[in-house]
């Protein structure tokens, strides 16, 4: 029993918010942000629910694939930005799409939620009990943000991208690794409810905003994206030259300069489109995948790299043998 990718979609929000435009409300700059992020757009909800996105993003999916809702066995949507606590998104997405015939969960796992999402997938077409999984990867992250902080403010956009993986006599998806480093989780974090009941009040220091160390992030990232493609190379008994496209989590364009300089990596191989989209978390690796896909980049037998990394802290990669 193998598994492969047949279908991806993607969905934004209408408003684009330019750097310029972050600049009439912030201390910064175009030239700062972009020299830092590589980031000179994002796109921003002016009302758009992530549930909205995840299904827009789940019905392209399905077009690209041929595919109906009824045919889909499971639904997997990773997302830090549910609209709801109950129920889930995924299950909200089941009933826009008609997939009456699925079970339906979320997973929280930030950044890394789409690789996570993939992995599950994998796992459960090869229990051989299911055929069609619909994975998500969703975020209005600009509700979790304290937009009078520059650092954090300005790298962020939303967004929604999706992948149908299906069973297949062949194994195109291979690799998979999935990793969760807690111990390193005050890095990066964001507050859910605050507790207040008969017996506590509320509290002037709860703060539901994401909170992120930027620098160690940074370094994290820099070494699970190493260790994740020196992996996969092992594994398969391959060279970096072999890999045809890696498509890394969306998070800062120096993190990809550093790593390609110090590695001796071919830059161009990384693919990058956080210039108009910013950092969409779990949404990020499915964006840049559908927008290769339908800009016609990936042929098939093409060999690609899908490395994510973020809260928890939690890092996944994956190789991806092309094949639509």
């Amino acid at each position: 029993m193998g598994v492969r990718i047949i279908g991806t979609g993607k969905a934004v929000p209408k408003k684009v918010l330019t750097n310029e435009m972050m600049s009439e409300i912030l201390d910064t700059s175009d030239e700062w942000i972009y020299s830092r992020t590589g980031i000179k757009q994002r796109y921003i909800s002016t009302g758009e629910t992530n549930t909205k996105l995840c299904v827009d993003a789940a019905k392209d999916a399905l077009k690209d694939s041929g595919l109906k809702g009824e045919d889909i066995d499971l639904i997997v949507v990773a997302t830090i930005t549910s609209d709801k606590l109950t129920p889930s998104t995924a299950c909200l997405v089941q009933t826009e799409i008609g997939a009456k015939n699925s079970m339906a969960f979320d997973i929280v796992a930030a950044c890394s939620g789409f690789v996570y999402a993939l992995d599950i997938a994998v796992k459960f077409i090869k229990s051989n009990e299911y055929k069609n999984v619909l994975i998500i990867g969703g975020e209005v992250l600009s509700k979790i943000l304290d937009w009078s902080d520059r650092k954090n403010a300005v790298l962020f956009g939303d967004g929604a991208g999706a992948a149908i993986v299906t069973n297949d006599e062949s194994d195109y998806i291979t690799s998979i690794n999935c990793v969760s480093v807690g111990e390193k989780a005050h890095t990066l974090t964001c507050n859910s409810l605050e507790i207040k009941n008969l017996y506590k009040k509320h509290s002037d220091d709860f703060s539901n905003y994401l909170s992120m160390d930027g620098k160690e992030i940074f370094k994290f990232a820099i070494d699970v994206i190493e260790k994740s493609i020196e992996k996969i190379l092992k594994e398969e008994n391959l060279r970096f030259e072999d890999i045809d496209y890696i498509i890394p989590h969306q998070a800062n364009s120096r993190m990809i300069d550093t790593i390609a300089k110090r590695k001796n990596y071919d830059r161009n191989k990384f693919y990058m489109n956080i210039e108009r989209y910013g950092n969409t978390s779990s949404a990020s690796i499915p964006i840049a995948l559908d927008e290769m896909n339908k800009k016609n980049l990936l042929k098939d037998g093409m060999k690609i790299i899908l490395i994510g990394f973020g809260g928890g802290l939690t890092y996944g990669s994956a190789l991806v043998n092309w094949k639509k």
